[in-house]
C-alpha cells in the first residue's frame, strides 16, 4: 500500500510535511498525530536498528517500561506540577489518577530503586523505544512537532560524578556514530536543561530552515550553543575618560531608542539603557538592557525558573514606576525592586535613561553608582555577527533540528525516589543519573528535510525502505513482465531489499510515483529486454545506466559499495 498523492497536502508547512504525505508514509488523523504507512513503518524500523547497535555496544541493555504510570512517582519527582498542560491527564475507572508518559526518568528511577542495592552492581545503563505523549500548543510541519512519537530514551546509574561523566561521554560518541551511519553531520551544541533537570546538557542540531530550535556557532573555533545558553562578546563602546553629573533633561514626545538617538543631547543606542518591567511569579521586576540589544525572553524565563514570566501592561507600569513606556528608569528606586541588569552593562557610565517622568530622561548615568541591581546575568539575544566568546569571530544564528539531547541529571531523581545502592564503606548513597534521547519519527522527517529534490524523497542506502525499486513500462507486455519477475526473484535471493511496481499504470506514472517515493536504485525493464538489457536509475543523481541482465547483481553491488 503505498497510497501517492499528485498534490501537496494543505496547509504542509515544511518539506518532510509535504513529501512524506505525498508520497504516501504518513497520513494525519488529527492536530499532531500521524499513522504511519508501510513505507514510513520500514524506515523507522531501519532507524531503530542503527540505533540499537549503537546502544548494545556501550552495553546498553534494553527494556520496555509503560507509557502509563500513576501520578505518584510524578508527584514524588515535582514534575507533575512543573510539566503543567504539556501532560496528557486521566483517570481510570476507579478515580485513580494516571499520566501518559512524557519522558521516563521517574519510572526508570522507580525500576532502579528496586533492583540496585550495591555499587558492586554499577554503573547500569538501560534503553527503551517507547511512544512519547506531549500535549504540544501548536504541532506543526507533519512529524517535526507531534503529540505522539516514539523516542529511544536511555538511563545510567553510577556512583558518582566520575561514573557519570562516563556514561554520558559514551553516549555522546554512540550518538555521534548513529547520526553519521544515518547520513546527518550534526552539531552538537551546549544546551539547557529545562524540565528534564540537572547540571548539564548537549543537543545534537541539525541546521535546516524547519527547525524550531536556534543553533549560534563558530566556524572558527567550532563553539556551538543553542540560543538559551549561547553567549558572545559585546562591542567595546567608548564612554568618556571621567563620570559626568547625573543630569535630568527634557525629551518630550521622545519614546523609543531611535527617537532618543536623534534627539538633541540624547545618545547612540549603545549607550543608551533600555529599561522593561516584566510580570512573574514573584510580581512586577526591571530588567535593564543596552539599547541596542534585544532581550531573550525564554533565557530569563530559565534563569528565573518562571514560565510565567511576560511584559507587564502599560497600566501596571504606570501604577509601578509612575511613567509609561519610553521613559522607564532605575535611577534611584528602592533595593525592593528586584533590578535584573544584563552584563553588557557592567562598569558602563555617562548612559541615559528615562526618569520615571513622561517626557524625561537622565544622562549621565553610572550604573555602580546610580543603580542598585539586584543580579547580573546574560540577558540578551545573541545575533548574526556577534562576537564568538571564544575566538572573536562572527557567530552564525541558524534555525535547527534537535535530534537528540542528552542529560547529565545528578542525584536528582534518585534522591525523589528513593534510588540508593550501598557504597564501598556501607553508607547509603543516591544514585548519578544520566537520561539521553533520541526522537525516532523526528530523525526521520530529518532525513527528508536534508534530502531530497523537486521530485521527491531520495532516501540514503543506510534506511530506504527498499534498496531497489523494479520498474516493468508496461505489465501488458508478457515478454516484459515475464522478466521483471524474474529479475525480481533473482535480487530477492541475492539479498536485496527489492520492490516490483506491477501495476498495470502508464511508466510515467510509475517512473514518477518511483521518484517521489525515493527508493535508491531502480530497474526500468522496456522493450531493450529482447536483447537482455535495463536500466539502472540511480536516485541520488537522478542518472541513467544501460546494463546487461547478467552484469545487474555486480552493478548493483558496486554502486551500493558492497562488492563480494
Amino acid at each position: 500500500m503505498i497510497p501517492t498523492l499528485r498534490d501537496d497536502p494543505a496547509g504542509a508547512e515544511s518539506a518532510s510535511h509535504r513529501l512524506l504525505s505525498r508520497a504516501g508514509y504518513i497520513q494525519q488523523i488529527g492536530s499532531g498525530v500521524y499513522s504511519l504507512l508501510p513505507l514510513a513503518q520500514k524506515v523507522r524500523l531501519r532507524i531503530i536498528a542503527i540505533i540499537r547497535e549503537e546502544m548494545e555496544r556501550i552495553a546498553s541493555q534494553e527494556c520496555l517500561l509503560p507509557v502509563l504510570s500513576p501520578t505518584d512517582y510524578w508527584e514524588k519527582s515535582g514534575r507533575l506540577t512543573t510539566m503543567g498542560p504539556i501532560m496528557f491527564r486521566l483517570r481510570d475507572r476507579k478515580a485513580s489518577e494516571l499520566v501518559l508518559g512524557v519522558t521516563h526518568e521517574e519510572i526508570f528511577t522507580h525500576v532502579a530503586s528496586r533492583h540496585l542495592q550495591s555499587y558492586k552492581q554499577l554503573p547500569q545503563i538501560w534503553y527503551h523505544f517507547q511512544t512519547k505523549f506531549r500535549d504540544e500548543l501548536r504541532p506543526r510541519s507533519g512529524l517535526l512537532r507531534v503529540r505522539e512519537f516514539t523516542m529511544k530514551d536511555s538511563y545510567s546509574f553510577d556512583l558518582d560524578e566520575a561514573g557519570l561523566d562516563n556514561s554520558y561521554n559514551l553516549h555522546k560518541e554512540a550518538y555521534l556514530r548513529i547520526f553519521k551511519r544515518l547520513g546527518i553531520d550534526v552539531i552538537v551544541a551546549e544546551a539547557d536543561s529545562g524540565i528534564m533537570g540537572g547540571a548539564s546538557s548537549a543537543e545534537f542540531l541539525l541546521p535546516v530552515e524547519a527547525g524550531e530550535d536556534v543553533l549560534i556557532h563558530c566556524r572558527s573555533c567550532q563553539y556551538a550553543s543553542n540560543q538559551e545558553k549561547a553567549e558572545s562578546r559585546v562591542s567595546a563602546v567608548d564612554d568618556g575618560k571621567s563620570f559626568e553629573e547625573l543630569l535630568k533633561f527634557a525629551t518630550p514626545g521622545v519614546k523609543t531608542i531611535l527617537e532618543l538617538e536623534a534627539f538633541e543631547g540624547g545618545a547612540s543606542a549603545d549607550r543608551q539603557i533600555k529599561t522593561l518591567v516584566l510580570r512573574g511569579l514573584s510580581g512586577l521586576f526591571l530588567v535593564l538592557l543596552r539599547g541596542d540589544c534585544e532581550l531573550d525572553l525564554e533565557r530569563l524565563r530559565l534563569f528565573m525558573n518562571d514560565e510565567s514570566v511576560e511584559a507587564a501592561d502599560t497600566a501596571e507600569i504606570k501604577a509601578f514606576l509612575g511613567a509609561e513606556p519610553g521613559s522607564l528608569g532605575a535611577v534611584g528606586l528602592s533595593a525592593s525592586i528586584m533590578v535584573l541588569a544584563d552584563q553588557a552593562l557592567a562598569g558602563r557610565f555617562n548612559m541615559v535613561t528615562g526618569a520615571n517622568q513622561d517626557g524625561f530622561h537622565y544622562r549621565g548615568v553610572s550604573v555602580d553608582r546610580d543603580i542598585k541591581v539586584s543580579r547580573w546575568a546574560f540577558l540578551r539575544k545573541v545575533r548574526e555577527g556577534d562576537a564568538c566568546v571564544n575566538c572573536g569571530d562572527a557567530l552564525r544564528v541558524e534555525n535547527a533540528l534537535e535530534l537528540g539531547h542528552i542529560f547529565k541529571l545528578g542525584s536528582f531523581y534518585s534522591e525523589a525516589l528513593g534510588a540508593t545502592v550501598l557504597d564501598e564503606e556501607g553508607s547509603k548513597k543516591a544514585l548519578v543519573m544520566g537520561s539521553y534521547g533520541i526522537g525516532v519519527e523526528r530523525v526521520l522527517a530529518a532525513l527528508v528535510e536534508i534530502s531530497h529534490d523537486e521530485k521527491g524523497i531520495i532516501w540514503p542506502l543506510a534506511i530506504a525502505p527498499y534498496t531497489v525499486l523494479i520498474t516493468p513500462v508496461n505489465m501488458g507486455d508478457e515478454a516484459i513482465a515475464g522478466a521483471a519477475e524474474e529479475i525480481y526473484s533473482c535480487l530477492k535471493s541475492a539479498g536485496f531489499d527489492v520492490l516490483l511496481d506491477d501495476r498495470p499504470l502508464r511508466a510515467g506514472v510509475k517512473f514518477n510515483d518511483g521518484d517521489l517515493i525515493g527508493i535508491p536504485f531502480r530497474i526500468t525493464v522496456g522493450k531493450k529486454i529482447a536483447s537482455q538489457e535495463v536500466e539502472i536509475f540511480e536516485r541520488s543523481t537522478n542518472s541513467n545506466t544501460l546494463v546487461s541482465v547478467a552484469d545487474l547483481i555486480a552493478q548493483l553491488e558496486e554502486r551500493m559499495g558492497l562488492g563480494r
